[in-house]
């Protein structure tokens, strides 16, 4: 069991979909071959942007409107009625140790507390951190992060809602090398899938769960050294922002289904 390596998770206290992401990772990791010895988790920003819970809501209402705000506030207080649905709860029963109340994982006596518990490589799954050059470069195997969409295509926020609205057949999963940029590492594994129908929530949950299958792919091939990268070149590239109201409603024109 000495050979394993050591993973350390960064992530945050999504109410929606990184519980059962994570729950899946870590019920499928090899044993014999991956130790998670460590998870930052930090509060949750789960549509990409850090404000407070109130102006939260009236952004979610006033882009997304009334239906889809209704449908993630019920789910919102499902969790919060659930201890169950936690993170940082499903890190703990998995007797992994959770670090918290964190204001910033770029700071010198962050990077040290982390580093206490040796890991190899660190994972950020859903992290919501921008990661600067001492953090990416503290561990020895460096840090990957996992992207809903096949880079270089679709960098930045909400890559499943702009797939959908451009009336793309084929997403996927990129895992890859985070350096200082915003989705702009090498790649390690990318796998496809087909949308077919699938509503922005069903195309999440399914992209959530490919995620941490190549995900443990690229740590198995990290560890073994035998890491072939795929370029994730600019000049390729796409990038999108946070939808507007107008988003969503050329969403909705275009027949797409939130659930």
């Amino acid at each position: 069991m000495g050979d394993r390596i050591r993973v350390g998770i960064i992530t945050q206290e999504d109410p929606f979909f990184l519980g059962e992401a994570i729950t899946y990772f870590l019920s499928t990791i090899p044993d014999d071959e991956i130790e998670v010895v460590v998870a930052v988790v930090f509060s949750g920003s789960p549509f990409g942007k850090k404000m407070t819970f109130r102006k939260k809501a009236f952004e979610t209402l006033a882009v997304f409107g009334f239906r889809f705000f209704i449908y993630y506030a019920f789910h919102f207080v499902l969790y919060k009625s659930d201890p169950k649905r936690s993170v940082k709860r499903i890190f703990r029963e998995s007797r992994i140790p959770v670090i918290e109340n964190i204001r910033s994982i770029n700071t010198e006596a962050a990077i040290k507390r982390i580093m206490q518990y040796k890991p190899d490589l660190f994972v950020s799954i859903g992290g919501n951190q921008i990661f600067k050059k001492k953090m990416i470069e503290a561990a020895p195997r460096g840090m990957l992060n996992v992207h809903t969409a096949l880079l270089p295509k679709y960098r930045g926020l909400m890559p499943t809602f702009w797939v959908l609205k451009n009336d793309e057949q084929e997403t996927g999963v990129s895992v890859f090398f985070v350096d200082e940029g915003i989705d702009t590492g090498d790649i390690v594994v990318q796998k496809k899938i087909a949308i077919n129908d699938r509503s922005h929530t069903e195309l999440i949950r399914a992209t959530k769960l490919l995620c941490m299958d190549a995900l443990i792919e690229a740590i198995l091939a990290i560890k073994a050294d035998c890491v072939t990268l795929i370029p994730n070149p600019d000049e390729l590239s796409t990038h999108f922002h946070f939808p507007t109201r107008q988003d969503v409603k050329a969403f909705y024109r275009k027949g797409k289904k939130f659930f």
